[in-house]
Formats: structure tokens, sequence, C-alpha cells
């Protein structure tokens, strides 16, 4: 009783939709690269930058989570949250690093896609950590994180179509073995907006 008479922090939500925005931006610029690779310089470190910011949000939610005493969410489900919403920004800037560590010259359409496919995910995974501020709105969480365990289905069909072109079509060894680890890390994004989107299933579950 006295615990739900105790006020709750709401900041939590406020930070969550920070990190998401931040993913959404980097999703973009790494989007951007795959399109253009005369601009890496320029979008690794905007994707950087946006890496740096997503990891000052998550410190600051952790931090707050040990300065809170009544949360709106159950603690382990804040923490998890954040930090696999983290990983996914953390992925973004492996994948441009590697474009310019390996000093590729081309990508193929498969990897633009996945790249694409990535975009999407992040907006969705915006928009429904967006709604988590009111988990009465359950419908609409519950079908937005089913387009991203969709769109994570196409991004595992397009990864093996493309390594398939790619083991049949590329002669080049050393291509071969840099796009084959770009189009892991690119597929590895669309994973994690998956757990993500399966971590708020499971809150709303929990809380509804």
């Amino acid at each position: 009783m006295f615990g739900r008479l105790m006020p709750k922090e709401g900041r939590f939500f406020d930070m969550f939709t920070a990190h998401a925005d931040l993913s959404r931006q980097g999703s973009r610029e790494l989007a951007a690269l795959m399109a253009d690779l005369g601009q890496a310089e320029e979008r690794v470190k905007n994707i950087e930058t946006l890496e740096k910011k997503a990891d000052k949000v998550t410190h600051d939610t952790v931090d707050l989570l040990h300065k809170t005493f009544i949360t709106p969410l159950d603690r382990d489900q804040i923490h998890q949250l954040i930090t696999t919403m983290d990983d996914i920004l953390d992925l973004m800037e492996d994948a441009a690093q590697c474009i310019n560590l390996y000093d590729i010259r081309t990508v193929t359409p498969d990897a633009k896609a996945l790249a694409d496919i990535a975009v999407q995910c992040c907006d969705r995974l915006y928009m429904v950590v967006s709604l988590l501020h009111d988990l009465n709105d359950t419908a609409s969480i519950m079908k937005i994180c089913e387009e991203i365990d969709r769109l994570e289905s196409d991004a595992d069909r397009v990864m093996r179509r493309g390594m398939g072109r790619l083991f049949r079509d590329e002669a080049d060894t050393r291509q071969l073995i840099k796009m084959k680890a770009i189009y892991e890390l690119l597929e590895e994004i669309t994973d994690k907006c998956e757990d993500v989107a399966n971590l708020i299933e499971g809150i709303v579950l929990e809380n509804a």
C-alpha cells in the first residue's frame, strides 16, 4: 500500500525515448553510408558521436535507477531494456568502423537492403518506446512489436540470400570475408531490435 502511494520516477520513459531516437538517427547515418561510401569518414564520425550520446543516456538511466526508490517498471526490466537498446548503436558503430577499417570500396545490394531494414526496425523501435509511458495502449504496442519481429525475419531472408550470392559470385576471397562480416553486423542490429521488442512485450504482459 505504501509503495503504491509513493511517487514514481517518470524520467525513465524520457530516457528510453531519447535513446531510441539516437538509434533511429544512427540507422539513417548507416544507411546513408552504405548508399554512398564517398561520405564514409563523415558518416562514421556522426555514428560515433551518436553512440557516445547513447552511452551517456544509458549511464544516466542506470544512475537514476540506483537513486530511485519507487520505479515505474521492475528494476531488472529497466536495466535490461536500456542496456539492450545500447547494444544497437554499438553494432552500428562496429559496422561503420569495419567499412572504414576494411577499406571497402563497394557494397552489395543485399548489404544496402539490410541497412534499410535496420532503419525500419529503428523507426518502429522509436514508436513503440514512445508509447511505453502509457501501458494502457497495449494493442498499439504489441502491433509494433510484431512489425519489428516481421522485419527481423525479412533481414534473416536477405542475409541468407546475400550470403548465398556472396559465396557463389565473389571471386575475391578478401572481399568475401569483409562483406560476410558486414552482413553479420547488419543482421545483428535487427536481432537486437527484436530483442528489445521482446522485452517490451514482456513488460506489457506483466503490467497489463
